[in-house]
């Protein structure tokens, strides 16, 4: 183990350190950085797949590929060889809706027994073309001869299954597993199988076609002879459990992947697009539209987006919501598919080992063995102190921009839950602020979205004392109660809404006073369980504009201490600033940059009129994300300096695909162009709008504003934006605000 990195529910610590068990036992080893190996990576559903560039899952220490399903590798090992050597790669690239993954491959030269060249290079072609679909990979291999001869190639595909739980391959050692069953072989299919010490069988069913020359427990050969000019295809399907159907898999191949095609295609036309007059940023609004599209997972409630590949390929409350934030003014269907499912999992009883209090809204599950057994408290676990406002928050929101009262009705009784949670154990002490403390020694040390162990600290450097009250904590109490005054007021109770009002309209000077440090020009990261201001500058300060509760004549001094060369990097604001003791550019919270985070500073801009500063942010991640492998911007990056022509540095164990990173450049374009919804009147309305200098013209298409849609014209005329709408028989208003 060269390197400890942390990652979103851990505790980070700067390099060199001893660790203790409580901090790693949730830790990340980074024996090779995952943007070095730049993975490629397919998901659908509750399964997900990584692969490096040649189509193969190499297995080894510290290797994050191969075939995922529940928080289980059900496939650790695929390698494929022609005549016995690995073939040459020529290129590999994920379709721009994340459907296929196609790797193109050519052969080595081959050496005859004389020690000469008897097959030259680059003659044999080979294509490797494969998919994802309910619970299953999908590959169709190639291959095509170039050479004028006919000749006889042998292609092996090496393969194991591990089944080892995610948080093993994260880095916990086990001391004890469950038992590998013996391997069933047939004539052209393979069953692995694994009895875990939660009593649940995993198997692993490899299927071929046509039938293997050799087959073993642990290869498939296929002797084939192939004309000049002539192809020939092979065809395996890799599945998270044992299924018999009576399709030929050629046949089987070509329908899953039409499906799996329709069901992107479906996704993509519900929600609005985007085309501007740059290129470069139309790669990366397709990708992250992309992205989104590939990380929900359809349930039964609508979408939802799971977090991110490898580590968070799950349910994350806090994620999801701000996700769903990010992305509601273009697809409202993941806010109602967000909010369903947290309604539906809400706690309704005391559980310490999962940090479940009534009301509260959950943090992550989990679904593998070692999540079942107990040996991580992540099954069901409730341990972030923002998801539950924030779940309220998303429920105004989503009432603001679609008006669906009767949805919202339903669940109603889990926002009276959640509201009433805030008030009891969210305020620990009575104090009027929210604070979190672990209700045992297995739960996460830090509860807020900054959950490194050393993310919290005072001026000094010392790790700040619970029970703590982060700012943004008290921003997303603020839009929860405004949230509910909005709710209550729309379902009739309007006595309810007033108490709303006013706890939102006092909660902004009690907050001013606690937090506002003038020395600093910023609110403080938080007050320690002593209620001593941690008198720090960090980004978190501009989620209190997001959501409004920073008071008018405050918000330029955050915007200008944000905004300056210490917070601000050129690339993106660093989660604290660069005169901070604790400041590391590598670190995972204390220096770094996370797209997620400087968008919703942006918004928070936005709402205060700072439109200039937050088109700053949005032409830093723009830039950052132009030098990144598929224009996909990751979970965070370092926060060094920008330097004119080299691009941003990379955070070695970053996810990517990250969903909020993803939904970043399209909040910033709802940012850019002050856009707000006011469905009672059927208008849309676009408030001081502006253009980042990249972006000369932008048009946005299928906008919806209740059963409307429409599509706007934007143009940048110097410093001003002239909006154009396109009618087609839409009845939606449409205003500009200066």
């Amino acid at each position: 183990m060269t390197l400890i990195q942390p990652q979103p529910e851990l505790h980070g610590i700067a390099g060199g350190q001893a660790l203790s068990q409580a901090q790693t036992q949730f830790f990340i080893p980074a024996t090779a950085s995952l943007h070095e190996r730049r993975p490629r990576t397919l998901k659908h559903g509750d399964s997900f797949a990584v692969f490096d560039h040649s189509g193969d899952a190499i297995s080894g220490p510290g290797s994050p590929e191969g075939l995922y399903h529940r928080d289980t590798r059900y496939l650790s090992h695929l390698y494929l060889t022609i005549n016995g050597m690995r073939p040459i790669l020529l290129s590999s690239a994920l379709r721009d809706d994340n459907a296929m993954l196609t790797c193109d491959l050519a052969n080595p030269d081959f050496f005859g027994e004389d020690g000469k060249v008897a097959v030259e290079h680059d003659l044999i072609h080979l294509r490797r073309t494969r998919f994802l679909w309910k619970d299953a990979l999908y590959e169709r291999i190639t291959i095509r001869n170039f050479d004028t001869e006919t000749r006889q190639i042998s292609i092996d595909l090496s393969f194991a299954a591990d089944f080892a739980d995610l948080f093993e391959i994260r880095g916990m050692t086990r001391l004890r597993r469950g038992v590998m069953r013996e391997a069933q072989v047939g004539t052209a299919d393979v069953l692995l199988g694994y009895l875990g010490r939660d009593d649940r069988e995993r198997q692993t069913h490899l299927h071929f076609d046509p039938v293997p020359s050799e087959i073993t427990d642990s290869h498939a050969r296929f002797d084939v002879t192939v004309l000049p000019g002539q192809r020939c295809a092979l065809f395996t399907r890799i599945g998270c459990g044992r299924v018999e159907t009576s399709d030929a898999l050629p046949k089987r191949f070509l329908k899953s992947l039409r499906e799996a095609m329709h069901a992107l295609g479906v996704a993509r036309k519900r929600a609005a697009a985007l085309h501007s007059s740059n290129d470069l940023f139309n790669e990366v609004a397709r990708r992250s539209a992309a992205d989104i599209s590939m990380l929900s997972t359809d349930t039964e409630f609508g979408p939802y987006p799971y977090a991110g590949i490898p580590w968070f390929s799950t349910i994350f409350g806090r994620d999801a919501i701000i996700t769903a934030l990010e992305t509601l003014w273009m697809d409202p269907a993941i806010s109602r598919g967000v909010l369903g499912y947290l309604a539906a999992h809400q706690a309704t009883s005391f559980d310490p080992a999962a940090d479940a209090e009534p009301g509260k809204i959950l943090h992550e599950v989990r679904h593998g063995e070692m999540a079942e057994l107990g040996e991580v408290p992540f099954r069901h676990y409730y341990g972030s102190i923002d998801s539950t406002p924030l779940f309220v928050m998303l429920a105004g929101a989503y009432l603001e921009r679609t008006g669906d009262i009767a949805f919202l009705k339903k669940i109603l009784p889990n926002i009276d839950a959640a509201l009433s949670w805030i008030d009891t154990h969210g305020d620990r002490d009575g104090d009027g602020f929210v604070e979190y403390g672990r209700l045992t020694d297995q739960g996460l040390q830090n509860q807020g979205w900054k959950d490194s162990h050393d993310s919290i600290f005072h001026a000094d450097g010392s790790i700040a004392r619970g029970p703590i009250a982060l700012a943004e904590v008290q921003a997303y109490v603020y839009g929860a109660w405004k949230a509910a005054e909005a709710l209550f007021g729309a379902v009739g109770e309007d006595e309810r809404a007033a108490v709303y009002r006013d706890r939102a309209a006092q909660l902004i000077d009690r907050f001013d006073a606690a937090f506002f440090d003038a020395t600093l020009g910023t609110y403080v990261l938080a007050l320690d369980g002593d209620k001593q201001p941690c008198r720090v500058r960090s980004s978190n300060a501009g989620h209190v504009l997001y959501t409004g509760l920073a008071r008018e004549e405050r918000a330029e001094a955050v915007v200008r201490t944000l905004m300056a060369p210490a917070s601000f990097s050129g690339w993106g604001i660093r989660t604290i600033a660069s005169t901070e003791k604790r400041y590391n550019p590598m670190s995972y919270h204390n220096g770094s940059i996370w797209p997620h985070d400087n968008a919703l500073i942006a918004g928070g801009f936005s709402r205060y009129g700072y439109q200039r500063e937050a088109a700053q942010i949005f032409e830093g991640l723009f830039a950052a994300a132009t030098y990144v492998d598929m224009m996909r911007l990751p979970e965070l990056f370092c926060g060094f300096p920008r330097r004119r022509s080299q691009g941003p540095t990379f955070y070695p164990v970053a996810c990517s695909p990250q969903a909020w990173s993803a939904a970043a450049p399209l909040a910033l374009i709802q940012s850019s162009l002050g856009l707000r919804f006011d469905v009672p009147a059927a208008q849309i309305s676009f408030h001081k709008p502006t253009l980042p200098h990249f972006l000369q013209s932008l048009t946005i298409r299928r906008l919806g504003i209740g059963a409307a849609k429409v599509d706007i014209a934007f143009d940048r005329i110097g410093d001003q934006v002239v909006v154009k709408p396109m009618p087609h028989g839409s009845n939606a208003r449409i205003a500009t605000i200066a």
